[in-house]
Formats: structure tokens, C-alpha cells, sequence
């Protein structure tokens, strides 16, 4: 008789258990979450460590069989994906994976950290005044502004001045690091780098939409769009988006992305942690049982995975 009330209490348990809804359940299976940190509010070692790992993966061999490095197997990887992963439904779970393949990348090369993104809703009236430019303590500032040649625009400060990236939109053209910073018309009351774009008063109103569609459309239309011309202009790495990890910033920007719609899906965690739907790049309807490309890069992964952060697979916070 115990030995079936034991049974009973255990389906019991079971049948409640599968009653929750899957974001509690992945939620209850991550009890330590990482904290991703706002770049100025990580410490000087912390920045410093970040930094080394980032121009490591330039001294390490490429994952794709390429002659070029670990560092340029990320703006391969999301040249050749490009199409398939923006303007689709999977374009913020993939970015989510993408930074954490990177993140891990970042660990190998001796980082102990997590990774960290660049709040460019709080700077967005003086985008170039953050402090992620700072030459010391961040990824160094501005392009070469005096150059009209393509190649020139190289960055100035920093820690990347000597890194030479090798893709450049789907084709082989090694170069300097290259940044083009939009400029600002004061007098007109337009702020630099496309900041009122990415404003507190836009990412407001793309966060009182309700749908995961409508949500994505806007974040990636609008701000990160802004962000990425913002910074790269016409002639930097940024700019033309496909072989945009060239710029290390491209991971603290889209950590910023990831962290916006993390703050989303916490409005009404229940319905929205899961929540998904749209288009995949030959128009048929997406599902969260759909692969989220990685060409060879990294292991394959459905986006059901990247959809909580809180999951033992993620587990981190912001």
C-alpha cells in the first residue's frame, strides 16, 4: 500500500510539475545565474581582461578552416548567415547564442568574466562621450574623419589600433579597424551618431508592443539599425552590417539587445518568455523548433534554447 501511495504522490508531483509553464521550470533549473554588467560598471581589471581576451582571438586559429583568425570566424560566420538571421523571426534568438558563443570564446583566451554591453539608451544624447571610447579604459574612439579613401577611416586610440581585420561584406579585404561616427547637427537639435534613434523615449514605445513580432521588428529596425550606422557611418566596420563583428563593439551592442528584449520578455514573463513568431527567410512561418544556423561554427541548437535566459543552458542576468 506505501509503495503505491509513494507512486501515486510521485505522478502527482509530476502531473504538477508539468503544469507549470516552461519558463518556471527552465528558470528553477539555473540557481546562479552571471551577471552581464553595463561597461562602466565593470572594474578597471575586469575591462582590462575583457579587452586582452578580445585581441587574443586574433593570435588563434580559425574554427572554419580559414587562413584567417578566430577573431574574423565571427564576422564570416555572420556574413554568410546574414540573410537568414535579420529581418526573420530568429534574429534575437540567434544574436543571443552568437554572443554567447563569443563570450565563451572570450573565456578560453583566459577571460574569467561575463560578457557586458554598452547602454546606449542612457548615452544616446552624447553617444561619442561614453564611456566605452575611452582609449584607456575602453575600445578607443573615432575613426580617421580626414580620410575620403575607404580603408582610412582606421581608429586612432586604443587598444585595436593594430588589429586588422580580414573580411570585409563577404569578400577577403584585409584593413584597419574602422570606425565613422555619424556626426550630429546641434543647431538643428539632432544629436550625433543617430542618438535620438535609440532614445529613452523610443525604446519606451517599442516596449509597450505586446507581440514578439512587433517587438522585434521594431528593436531591430530602429535602435539597433541607428546603433550600427551610429558608429560605422558608411565606411566603417559597423556600417555595412554583415561583416559588422569586425568591431569588437559589435558584441557589447548586441549583449545591449539581448539585455532589451530580456527587459521585454520580463514585462509578462510567463506569456512572453517563450514567446515567438514571424517569418524565416524563405517566408514560411517560424517555430521554436527551428535551427538556429551557425555554418560549422558552433554546435547546432534550436531556438526554444535561447529563449529564456534563465535556463541551466544560459543562466545569466542582467
Amino acid at each position: 500500500m506505501k509503495f503505491i501511495q509513494t507512486v501515486a504522490l510521485i505522478g502527482a508531483s509530476l502531473d504538477a510539475a508539468l503544469a507549470l509553464p516552461p519558463s518556471t521550470l527552465r528558470r528553477q533549473a539555473c540557481t546562479s545565474p552571471k551577471l552581464r554588467k553595463e561597461w562602466s560598471q565593470a572594474t578597471r581589471a575586469e575591462q582590462s581582461s575583457y579587452i586582452q581576451a578580445a585581441l587574443c582571438l586574433a593570435t588563434k586559429p580559425s574554427r572554419l578552416g580559414l587562413s584567417s583568425t578566430l577573431y574574423d570566424d565571427f564576422a564570416r560566420v555572420h556574413d554568410i548567415l546574414f540573410n537568414q538571421i535579420h529581418s526573420v523571426a530568429a534574429f534575437l534568438p540567434w544574436h543571443r547564442y552568437f554572443v554567447q558563443v563569443y563570450e565563451e570564446a572570450l573565456q578560453e583566451c583566459g577571460y574569467t568574466g561575463n560578457a557586458m554591453y554598452w547602454d546606449w539608451v542612457a548615452d544616446s544624447e552624447a553617444p561619442a562621450s561614453a564611456a566605452v571610447w575611452d582609449p584607456i579604459t575602453g575600445f578607443g574612439g573615432n575613426g580617421n574623419t580626414t580620410s575620403t579613401v575607404w580603408g582610412t577611416n582606421c581608429v586612432l586610440d586604443g587598444p585595436f589600433t593594430g588589429l586588422r581585420p580580414v573580411y570585409w561584406n563577404n569578400a577577403a579585404m584585409p584593413h584597419c579597424l574602422l570606425r565613422s561616427f555619424t556626426p550630429g547637427s546641434p543647431e538643428d537639435g539632432v544629436p550625433e551618431m543617430l542618438g535620438a534613434n535609440y532614445s529613452p523615449t523610443v525604446m519606451a514605445s517599442i516596449n509597450l508592443e505586446t507581440t514578439f513580432e512587433g517587438f522585434r521588428h521594431n528593436i531591430e529596425n530602429f535602435p539597433h539599425g541607428a546603433v550600427h550606422q551610429g558608429v560605422g557611418g558608411f565606411v566603417g566596420d559597423m556600417g555595412p552590417q554583415t561583416s559588422s563583428p569586425n568591431d569588437p563593439m559589435f558584441f557589447l551592442h548586441h549583449t545591449q539587445v539581448d539585455r532589451l528584449w530580456w527587459l521585454w520578455q520580463q514585462q509578462d514573463p510567463q506569456t512572453r518568455t517563450f514567446a515567438y513568431g514571424g517569418l524565416r527567410e524563405d517566408g514560411s512561418s517560424a517555430s521554436l523548433d527551428d535551427i538556429l544556423p551557425m555554418a560549422g561554427f558552433a554546435p547546432q541548437s534550436t531556438v526554444r534554447e535561447y529563449m529564456d535566459i534563465g535556463s541551466a543552458g544560459l543562466c545569466y542576468t542582467y
